[in-house]
């Protein structure tokens, strides 16, 4: 059984006859203990706040019945770890077959727009702000102004919290008024037309963070810990 915030997405789901209902992942209404195993990918690190994200994960092991398992993943900070960059970071350059991949993408490939959006004037933030947030704990801080930064697409993060840009595909929707529009790089007509752009909120995590908000929690353990393309990940057992 699947749940999400967008009945659209739900809709597709009961078109291809899976069970899936509209829900918030923080009141989710399934009896508690009564799930063998719960799953939560690439929706953690859209709450703004520590509270929001301890929050659901509380959720999570509610729904678990003792001895139940939860799998979390949730975007890292660190897109190069071990010397190895991630599928995000190799993928700068562009697609072949761009399509395909927005139809089967994974947590590490949370963009409508898979190529790099190097061009956009949304991503107005100088390199050298950008290169001022920082801290021991992982190589950012939160923004001293009431802004916040907008990520360059395919690149390292330099904030853990920032907006993700999100763009729409032509003729994917109708353009509404309040959306921002950038001019997309290309040689083709159409990819030198306004398309209509999207900010999604992240907040990326620090290795260590998705453990330590875990460990908070007395009813559940962690059970495996670990780092996959981009993302920090854990397995939770509920007790």
């Amino acid at each position: 059984v699947g749940c999400d915030r967008s009945k659209n997405l739900v809709d597709i789901c009961g078109e291809k006859h899976f069970q899936a209902f509209v829900c918030d992942a923080l009141s989710v209404p399934i009896r508690s203990g009564s799930c063998d195993a719960c799953i939560s990918i690439a929706v953690i690190h859209h709450f703004s706040t520590a509270e929001r994200r301890l929050a659901t994960i509380r959720e999570l092991a509610r729904l678990l019945r003792p001895g139940g398992t939860a799998l979390i993943y949730v975007w890292a900070m660190e897109q190069e770890y071990k010397n190895q960059k991630s599928k995000y970071l190799k993928e700068k350059n562009g697609h072949k077959n761009k399509d395909k991949e927005m139809n089967t993408g994974t947590a590490q490939r949370p963009l409508s727009d898979q190529g790099p959006d190097n061009s956009s004037q949304d991503s107005a933030w100088s390199d050298q702000l950008l290169n001022d947030l920082r801290d021991e704990s992982c190589g950012a801080k939160p923004v001293a102004d009431f802004r916040l930064p907008v990520h360059t697409n395919r690149t390292s993060f330099h904030s853990q919290d920032l907006l993700v840009p999100w763009h729409l595909k032509s003729g994917a929707k109708k353009k509404e008024e309040s959306v921002d529009t950038v001019l997309v790089p290309g040689g083709s007509k159409e990819s030198q037309e306004l398309s209509p752009v999207f900010h999604r909120y992240y907040h990326v995590f620090c290795e260590g963070e998705l453990e330590a908000v875990c460990r908070s929690l007395d009813c559940v353990r962690i059970q495996k810990s670990y780092y996959d393309q981009g993302n920090w990940c854990v397995i939770l057992e509920k007790l």
